[in-house]
């Protein structure tokens, strides 16, 4: 779960440090506090993308630090330990946006691409925003929701996949069936993916070279720290150093009465020791003279790297392996020729990845069906419970009207409701208003949350468009998730707010020359202060502060 957060210099944010609880923890704030800065911050961490803007003004860059105990998370153990990135204790995720627009991701002290940071992110917190009810009216949410909630994501990626192969192994056996030109046909793939790799022009040793010049560039200051402290113990320290050393030895030595040439030797090894450490300090000067710890040449570097690993990646190689796969489509285009064989393969291969197709895609329409009984009942009662009694809620599979193999499986995913007694079910986008969107959407996630295996769950105003009685309910939801893991939510409800089981305040802090956001947690009188205000307003009565009090109790009950 994520155990603390730190935001340096980000927005109106100048400094924030918050350790965070097991349970609910609700964030309120008045209008225009910057309650979502804090989320916005966190995702960062998490890979989303940024800009300049996002520096504080007057900073020089934004600092965003997430640090996670993995103690019940052990697939975010697995994914560090395979990419050697895992250490003992916590896990930090690190982000920095300078005030230019340069952005740096790193993974416990180690820099890292930004789809690594999202990777991870995903095991470690699942986030739920306002404006998630309005991907609601998209049949691809549809389907993706059904996917996650039966807990074949996994299976439908590989459904997808099959469609792709068998897709692309039916077009190369109908390119070279119809051109009977075998030959000419795939020397033109093969020719195409030579060009890939021709056009990368790598270097025999510059994968290497590369990757040794990006980590001597990202640890820059530790290297010319060293290299000038070399130089200093051997050349230029005033208490004493190597060369002065020496110099004052041979002296000795040359005043000395050595008729018998028995120091020779000696005097030899110690002169030659001193031309050696002149001429090492003569490099290390050099060195330093011409390292550059260019920020360019920094970004130039990664972005060459992430060219190769890419391409690599693709061809499903290692790095160090791209020059052996150019040589490779060489030999092949060389030694290819025309034949019925590759045709009759491809037969094969076409069919073969038909029925494995279909074997997926059954078993994949199997969990939907299960899981679009068990979903739309369980979100019909919640939906009845958030003041819509009487409404109908279903999940609709479609067979898919074509015979050609679907990536997304054999069947169309639509969610139905029916919002009052009496009415038919329709599509959602046809029958649902605002408001009622708004509490199928909160209904669905709350459902589906239940079934995450992520640990973190995170509610940014998700309650937007409910108020009343159906608040309470809210709250009440989204405190019992909070009892089996750990919940983070922004409301503006203060029957959401007096269910949590820690309570966050964000506030404006107005300096004499500057404003900036603070976050405090608040204790128990605090708490009734707060869900007094959001009741009433600025001026707190007894009648506020009773009800408030009475609200935060009773959710303890």
């Amino acid at each position: 779960m994520l155990v603390h957060l730190s935001v340096h210099n980000y927005a109106i944010v100048e400094h924030l440090d918050l350790e965070l609880d097991r349970g609910m923890s609700v964030i309120t704030g008045e209008t225009g506090a910057g309650k979502s800065i804090m989320l916005d911050a966190l995702g960062l961490t998490l890979g989303d993308r940024a800009d300049s803007g996002v520096v504080r003004p007057g900073a020089d860059k934004a600092d965003i630090l997430a640090t996670f105990d993995l103690a019940d998370i052990p697939e975010a153990e697995t994914w560090l330990a395979e990419r050697d990135l895992n250490n003992e204790g916590p896990c930090i995720l690190r982000r920095v946006i300078t005030a230019e627009g340069r952005s740096r991701g790193y993974i416990n002290g180690t820099p890292c691409p930004l789809g690594d940071l999202k990777a991870l992110g995903e095991l470690l917190i699942d986030i739920h925003s306002q404006h998630e009810h309005q991907s609601l009216l998209k049949t691809d949410t549809h389907r993706r929701l059904l996917d996650e909630y039966a807990g074949a994501t996994d299976l439908a990626r590989q459904v997808q996949l099959a469609a792709q192969r068998w897709r692309q192994t039916r077009q190369e056996l109908e390119r070279l069936s119809n051109s009977g030109d075998e030959q000419r046909a795939r020397h033109q793939l093969l020719s195409y993916q030579l060009e890939e790799l021709e056009s990368l022009g790598l270097g025999e040793t510059e994968l290497e070279q590369l990757e040794q010049e990006h980590k001597n560039l990202t640890n820059a200051e530790t290297l010319l720290g060293i290299c000038r402290q070399v130089v200093e113990q051997c050349s230029e320290s005033d208490s004493g150093n190597v060369l002065n050393a020496l110099t004052a030895s041979l002296n000795r030595l040359s005043s000395v009465n050595n008729a018998s040439g028995s120091l020779n030797e000696a005097t030899t090894l110690l002169t030659s020791a001193q031309i050696q450490v002149e001429e090492a300090v003569g490099e290390l000067n050099r060195f330093l003279d011409h390292f550059d710890a260019d920020p360019a040449r920094l970004q130039e570097i990664e972005e060459r790297l992430d060219t190769i690993y890419t391409l690599a990646r693709k061809h499903r190689i290692q790095p160090t392996e791209v020059a052996a796969m150019q040589q490779k489509l060489l030999d092949e285009i060389e030694t290819l020729n025309a034949n019925d064989e590759s045709i009759e393969r491809l037969g094969e291969e076409l069919a073969s990845f038909a029925r494995h197709y279909q074997e997926k895609a059954r078993e994949l329409s199997d969990l939907r069906q299960q899981a679009a009984t068990s979903l739309a009942n369980a979100v019909e009662q919640e939906i009845q419970r958030l003041g819509m009694p009487g409404g109908r809620f279903t999940i609709e599979l479609r067979a898919n009207a074509s015979q050609e193999l679907q990536p997304h499986g054999l069947e169309q995913v639509e969610l139905l409701v029916s919002a009052n007694p009496g009415q038919p079910l329709k599509a959602l986008a046809k029958v649902a208003s605002g408001g009622e969107l708004s509490r199928i959407s909160l209904a669905i996630q709350v459902i589906t949350a239940q079934t995450s295996r992520v640990p973190t769950l995170v509610f940014d105003e998700v309650d937007v468009g409910i108020g009343g009685p159906t608040a309470e309910i809210v709250g009440q939801l989204l405190r019992r998730l909070g009892d089996r893991g750990q919940v983070l939510t922004v409301t503006h409800l203060p029957q959401v707010a007096a269910q949590g089981h820690q309570h966050l305040f964000v506030h404006k802090v107005r300096g004499s020359d500057a404003t900036h956001t603070a976050v405090s947690k608040l204790n128990k009188s605090e708490r009734v202060e707060e869900v007094a205000r959001m009741l009433g307003g600025i001026d707190l009565t007894k009648e506020s502060l009773a009800h408030a009090k009475k609200m935060v109790v009773a959710a303890k009950a």
